[in-house]
C-alpha cells in the first residue's frame, strides 16, 4: 500500500512537526485500523517506507505452549511474522491517514497557542468582546486567532459587554482543555486594578512604591493600600497622579467604580484607622493581636461614613487588613471613660475615709 510520505513529512515540517513524530502515530493508527478489519490477528505492526512511500503490516500469531509443573499456565509465544497488509486496506489507509494528519496539526496549533498565552497568566490583556448566541451566560473575548473566556463569576455585576468592543481583562488561567487551550480572564479580579495602576504609575513599575493591600467589590469601591520604598516619596500622591490624572485613567476602565487609596502601616492601629478612610478614626484599640480583632472609635458624625452603605466601607476594610473591625462612637466611648474614672476617683476619696474609723 501506497502513502505520500514524502509530502506528509514537508506538511508535519511546516507545521514543526517532527518526522519521526508523524511516523510513529500514522504507524499506530494503521494498526488501530488493522484490528479493526476481518480476520485481523491479533498481534501486528505497521513498518513505513519513505522511499517507495509504502507500509507494511507486518502480523504474527500465537503459538500454544505445553504448560508445565513449574509454569502450568504459560503464555504463548509468537511465530514468525509475516506480511498481512489487507489488499483493500488503500482507501482506509488514506482516511487513516487524513485524520492523524489533522489531529497532530490541531494538536501543534494548540501547543503553539498554549505556549504563547501560558506566560500570559496573571496579566492585563485587551481583547475584543464577541458574544456567542449559544452561551449567553458567558463572554468571549477574541485575542489574534484565539478567544479568551470571560465566565458571569469573572464579571462585573451591571457591567455591559458590547460585541465589538475593546476591553481590558485580567488572565486568571490558561490550561490544556478537551477542546485545546482554556484561557480564563477576569473583570472582577483585584489584581486587574492593580495592573491598570502599573500601566499609569511609573513608581510602582520601578519598585519606588508598592502596592500592599487590595480588597475590592467589583463594579462599586476597592481599596488599595500602598507604601512608598524611597525616601521622599509620596505613596498616595503617586497613585493618585497630578490632577488625579492617573487614578482617572484607572477609573475609566472600571467604569462608575470608586477607588480609595491608603497609607500602609506595620502597625495595625494605623493601618485600620488609614482602612476606614474617608472616615477620620479618633483612635482604634487593639483587642486581640493573635485574633485580630480591634475597635475603631468614630465621631458621631462620620459613624455613618465609617460603616458606608449596606456596610460596604467597613466591610472593605476589615478585606484589606485581615483585622476584624468594631465600630463604636468615640463620643459615647469619651463619656464611658470619664464615667470610669470618676468612679475611680471616688473610690479612691473613699477608702481614707474607711480606714480613719
Amino acid at each position: 500500500m501506497e502513502l505520500d510520505l514524502t509530502g506528509m513529512h514537508k506538511l508535519a515540517a511546516e507545521q514543526g512537526i517532527e518526522p519521526e513524530t508523524l511516523d510513529e502515530a500514522l504507524a499506530e493508527a494503521l494498526r488501530l485500523a488493522y484490528l479493526k478489519t476481518p480476520h485481523a490477528a491479533k498481534h501486528a505492526r505497521v513498518e513505513l517506507d519513505e522511499r517507495s512511500g509504502s507500509f507494511t503490516v507486518w502480523a504474527a500469531d500465537e503459538i500454544p505452549v505445553e504448560p508445565t509443573e513449574d509454569d502450568p499456565h504459560p503464555a504463548p509465544k509468537l511465530g514468525e511474522e509475516y506480511d498481512d497488509t489487507p489488499h483493500d486496506f488503500g482507501r482506509l489507509a488514506a482516511a487513516t491517514a487524513r485524520q492523524v494528519i489533522t489531529q497532530l496539526f490541531r494538536k501543534a496549533e494548540d501547543e503553539k497557542i498554549f505556549g504563547a498565552f501560558s506566560g500570559q497568566k496573571g496579566k492585563l490583556i485587551t481583547g475584543i468582546v464577541q458574544q456567542d448566541a449559544s452561551d449567553s451566560s458567558n463572554v468571549h473575548v477574541a485575542m489574534g486567532d484565539v478567544e479568551a473566556l470571560l465566565p458571569r463569576r469573572e464579571q462585573v455585576p451591571g457591567e455591559r459587554y458590547r460585541h465589538g468592543e475593546r476591553i481590558r481583562v485580567y488572565v486568571v488561567n490558561v490550561a490544556r482543555g478537551i477542546r485545546g487551550p482554556e484561557i480564563v480572564v477576569s473583570r472582577s479580579h483585584p489584581e486587574l486594578v492593580r495592573k491598570l495602576f502599573e500601566r499609569e504609575v511609573p513608581e510602582l513599575v520601578s519598585g519606588a512604591v508598592s502596592i500592599m493591600a487590595i480588597a475590592r467589590e467589583a463594579g462599586a469601591r476597592t481599596k488599595i493600600a500602598v507604601k512608598a520604598n524611597t525616601d521622599g516619596v509620596n505613596p498616595k500622591g503617586a497613585l493618585i497622579g497630578p490632577g488625579g490624572s492617573r487614578v482617572r485613567a484607572v477609573m475609566e476602565n472600571l467604569g462608575p467604580e470608586k477607588i480609595d487609596i491608603v497609607d500602609y502601616s506595620d502597625d495595625p492601629a494605623k493601618f485600620v484607622a488609614a482602612a476606614l478612610s474617608p472616615a477620620v478614626a479618633t483612635g482604634v484599640q487593639v483587642i486581640s493581636e493573635k485574633n485580630k480583632t480591634a475597635i475603631a472609635y468614630i465621631h458621631d458624625d462620620q459613624l455613618s461614613l465609617a460603616i458606608g452603605k449596606e456596610g460596604q466601607n467597613a466591610r472593605l476594610a476589615a478585606k484589606l487588613t485581615g483585622w476584624k473591625i468594631g465600630i463604636e462612637s468615640a463620643e459615647a466611648h469619651a463619656k464611658k471613660v470619664a464615667a470610669q474614672k470618676a468612679a475611680q476617683e471616688a473610690a479612691q476619696a473613699a477608702a481614707p475615709a474607711d480606714d480613719a474609723r
